[in-house]
C-alpha cells in the first residue's frame, strides 16, 4: 500500500454519504437491505443526514451538485473557469462543470426543461438511455436541435436503471465542458448492495478552442505527440533484436509513413485531466468510513482520451459495465474507453488514504483522487507506467510476424479511389451537427408499446449473409470472436486515399486489455480487466440465432487525419437499414492503429464472450487497434438513430446513421 501523509490542510474538494449496508450481489429476485444513498459530486461538500433519499432530496438545497425528482430545469451557458491558471470559457449545464448529476428512478416518467442560452445551436444527448428516437438528442439525425433562446423539452419514460451520462452532440461542445453524470435507481431492490457512493467522472480540457486543435490535427495529425522515438530507442532496439532486425522495423515504419508512438491524438501537451472536474494538482476526495462498502461510478467524458484506473492498496470488483449488472469480476486495473460507465466496489477496511489513479493511455498525465478517511490525509501518487509502444499485432498482421520484411506494406499509400465508384453515396450534409433537419418524430407515431430491454443495431446496407447460409454464421454468443461466421475481407471503398492501411488478419480484441496494459499480471501482479471477463447477471434475454451478419471496417488515414466507415465519410454515406425486430451480428474490425469506442445510439450491443445464456449488454465498445469484436443487436426501436466512433474529432467522418423500419417503410 501506498504511504498516507497528512496534507496539513483541510481539503475542499470532498463529500460524504450516509452509511448504509453491505454490497453482495444478489439473485434476481432477491431482497436487498434498505439503503439510503445521496450521488456527490467533486465540488460539493455535503453532510450526510440519517433520513431516506427522497426526504433529503426535499430538504437539499436548490444549488446542489445532484438533482431528483421527475422534473428538471437545465441551462445550457457559458461560465468563466480556470484550471491552468489561465482564464478560460466553458459550456455548462446549471453552471457547473461537470454539470448536475441527474437522479431518476426506474419506470417513472421524466421531463427535462433544456433551455440554450448560447448563440448557436446547441442540444443534449442522454447516453445509454433506451427512449424515443425524437427524444435522444442528436441535431440532424433524430431532431433539429435546441435554436439559441429556446427551450426544448424531453419527456420520456425511464425504461433501466444504472450509471449513465449525458452529453452535447453539437459541435465541439461536450470538449467545452458540457457533460454530467445520470443515476437511476432501479424499481426493485438493487442486487448490488453498498454503504457509500460516488460518481468519479474523467474528462480532458483544454485552454485551446476546439476548432482551433481539430484544424491543426488536420494539417499534423502527429501535432500533439512529443513522444517520437530517437537514436537512443534505435540503439535500445539494436541490443534486443539485433541491427538487422532494428532496422527492418524502423525502415517499415518510416514506408508506411507511421509512428509507434502515435497513441492519442491529443496528448497532455494540450490536455489537463480532470476527475470530477477537479484538476490532479487539486485532486478530488471522497469520505469513507473503514469497514464500509463504497460504490465508485466510473464515467469517461473526455473527448479524446482513454483512460487506465486503479487504486493502489485496493482490490476493485467490478458489478456494472455500461449501467448493466454484471457477474462480479475482481481486478487491480482496469481500461475505461471514452463514453463507457463501470462501477465498482472497494472495501477500504482501516483508516487510510488511497489515490484513485487515472493515467491517460499514451501516459501523457493523469487524473487522481483520494478515497480517506480523514479529509487532512492523502495518498502519494504513483509513477505513471512506461509508454507503450505499438507493435506489428496493432496493425492487424498478427502477433508472430515480429521477424516480416514488412515490404508488402509499401503500396498502402496507393490512391486506389476509383474503387469508390460502385458505392452510390448519398449527400447527407444536412446530417452534421447544427444544422436543421426534418421532423421525424412521427416516425414513433402509432407503435406498439415494446420492451427496449434488449436493444441493438445493425445495418442492411453492408449485409453479408448471402456469402454463407444462416447456420454458417455461428452460434449467438459466439461469432467472429470464436472464429465462427464470415471470414474477414475488404470492400472495394477501402481501397482508396481516406484508407492508409488495412488489418488482413486481425486479432480477437475480446481477451486484449489494450495496448499498454497486455502483461501488467506479469510485471506487476495487476489483475487487468478485459471484454471476455463480462458476464451479464441476469440471463439474455432475446435468445434467437442471428439471421444475417454485418461487417463494419473502421477506416482512416492518420497522415491526412480522415477517418471513415468502410472507407466511406459520413458526408457521403448510406444509412444501415434494419429490419424491426430482426436479430443480427455486427462485426467490427478496426483497420487502424487506434482503438475506437464504438457507440450505437437507441439500442443495446450484446458483446458475444462465449456465454450465450449471460450475454453483456453495453451501449459503447472500443475495438483495440488491428482487432475485430463481434456482438448481437435486436433492432426494436423504429426510427434513425445515430452510430459512431465516440473520440470527439473522430465522429465527423467515421459516423453512420441508422435506419430501424419496416419493410423498408421508416
Amino acid at each position: 500500500m501506498f504511504p498516507t501523509v497528512k496534507t496539513g490542510r483541510k481539503r475542499r474538494f470532498y463529500s460524504q454519504t450516509p452509511a448504509i449496508e453491505s454490497t453482495d450481489v444478489l439473485p434476481e429476485g432477491g431482497h436487498a437491505r434498505r439503503r439510503f444513498v445521496l450521488g456527490a459530486s467533486s465540488a460539493l461538500a455535503l453532510t450526510a443526514m440519517p433520513f431516506p433519499r427522497n426526504l433529503l432530496a426535499a430538504a437539499a438545497p436548490t444549488d446542489t451538485k445532484t438533482i431528483s425528482g421527475n422534473v428538471f430545469d437545465l441551462d445550457i451557458d457559458y461560465k468563466q473557469v480556470n484550471f491552468t491558471g489561465r482564464p478560460r470559457v466553458a459550456t455548462t449545464v446549471n453552471q457547473g462543470l461537470p454539470g448536475p448529476t441527474l437522479r431518476w428512478k426506474e419506470g417513472e416518467r421524466v421531463t427535462l426543461r433544456v433551455t440554450n442560452r448560447l448563440p448557436h445551436l446547441s442540444s443534449i444527448h442522454w447516453h445509454g438511455a433506451i427512449l424515443p428516437e425524437d427524444m435522444d438528442g442528436v441535431p440532424g439525425v433524430s431532431f433539429a436541435g435546441i435554436p439559441a433562446g429556446e427551450t426544448f423539452e424531453y419527456q420520456f419514460d425511464v425504461v433501466q436503471n444504472g450509471t449513465y451520462w449525458y452529453h452535447s452532440h453539437s459541435g465541439f461542445q461536450e470538449q467545452t465542458g458540457l457533460y454530467g453524470a445520470i443515476i437511476i435507481d432501479p424499481k426493485e431492490p438493487d442486487p448490488v448492495l453498498y454503504d457509500r457512493e460516488y460518481v468519479v467522472m474523467l474528462s480532458d480540457w483544454t485552454d485551446e478552442e476546439p476548432e482551433n486543435l481539430y484544424a491543426k490535427l488536420k494539417k499534423a495529425s502527429h501535432y500533439y505527440n512529443f513522444n517520437e522515438r530517437t537514436a537512443g530507442d534505435l540503439w535500445q532496439d539494436v541490443k534486443e533484436k539485433g541491427v538487422v532486425q532494428a532496422w527492418k522495423d524502423r525502415a517499415m515504419w518510416n514506408r508506411m509513413r507511421m509512428s509507434q508512438t502515435d497513441l492519442a491524438d491529443v496528448t497532455g501537451y494540450t490536455y489537463t485531466f480532470l476527475m470530477n472536474g477537479v484538476t490532479p494538482d487539486e485532486g478530488w476526495t471522497g469520505i469513507f468510513q473503514p469497514g464500509e462498502k463504497v460504490r465508485l461510478r466510473f464515467i469517461n467524458a473526455a473527448a479524446m482520451t482513454l483512460f487506465d484506473v486503479r487504486i493502489p492498496g485496493l482490490k476493485m470488483t467490478v458489478v456494472s459495465a455500461d449501467g448493466q449488472n454484471i457477474q462480479p469480476v475482481s481486478v487491480d486495473e482496469f481500461r475505461i474507453a471514452v463514453a463507457e460507465t463501470y462501477d465498482v466496489i472497494v472495501e477500504p477496511v482501516e483508516e487510510a488514504a488511497f489515490t484513485v489513479f487515472a493515467q491517460a493511455s499514451d501516459r501523457s498525465g493523469y487524473a487522481r483522487g483520494t478515497l480517506t478517511s480523514d479529509p487532512d490525509l492523502e495518498a502519494a501518487v504513483p509513477a505513471m507506467d512506461p509508454r507503450p509502444l505499438l507493435g506489428h499485432e496493432d496493425m492487424g498482421m498478427g502477433a508472430d510476424h515480429g521477424g516480416h520484411d514488412m515490404a508488402e506494406m509499401d503500396d498502402m499509400a496507393v490512391d486506389h479511389s476509383q474503387h469508390v465508384m460502385d458505392e452510390q453515396p448519398m449527400d447527407h450534409s444536412q446530417h452534421v451537427m447544427n444544422e436543421q433537419p426534418m421532423d421525424h418524430s412521427q416516425h414513433m407515431m402509432n407503435e406498439p408499446q415494446i420492451d427496449h430491454s434488449q436493444h441493438g443495431g445493425a445495418d442492411r446496407a453492408i449485409d453479408h449473409s448471402q456469402h454463407g447460409t444462416t447456420s454458417s454464421l455461428g452460434k449467438a454468443g459466439f461469432g467472429s470472436n470464436f472464429g465462427a461466421g464470415n471470414e474477414i475481407y475488404h470492400r472495394e471503398s477501402e481501397f482508396g486515399p481516406g484508407v492508409d492501411m488495412r488489418a488482413d488478419s486481425p486479432q480477437n480484441g475480446l481477451h486484449d486489455p489494450g495496448l499498454g496494459l497486455r502483461d501488467h499480471d506479469r510485471l506487476y501482479g495487476r489483475r487487468v480487466l478485459t471484454y471476455a471477463d463480462l458476464r451479464n447477471l441476469y440471463p439474455t434475454i432475446d435468445r434467437r440465432e442471428p439471421s444475417r451478419e454485418i461487417q463494419l471496417h473502421l477506416t482512416g488515414n492518420m497522415n491526412r487525419y480522415m477517418w471513415s466507415i468502410n472507407g466511406i465519410p459520413f458526408a457521403d454515406a448510406q444509412p444501415l437499414e434494419l429490419e424491426f425486430g430482426e436479430r443480427v451480428r455486427v462485426v467490427l474490425v478496426n483497420d487502424t492503429m487506434m482503438a475506437h469506442p464504438i457507440h450505437l445510439h437507441g439500442m443495446w450491443s450484446e458483446l458475444e464472450t462465449g456465454d450465450p445464456d449471460y450475454m453483456p449488454r453495453k451501449h459503447t465498445i472500443i475495438v483495440q487497434p488491428g482487432s475485430t469484436v463481434s456482438y448481437l443487436v435486436t433492432a426494436d426501436a423504429m426510427g434513425r438513430w445515430a452510430y459512431h466512433c465516440h473520440l470527439l474529432y473522430h465522429m465527423p467522418g467515421m459516423m453512420r446513421e441508422v435506419r430501424v423500419s419496416r419493410g423498408g417503410q421508416s
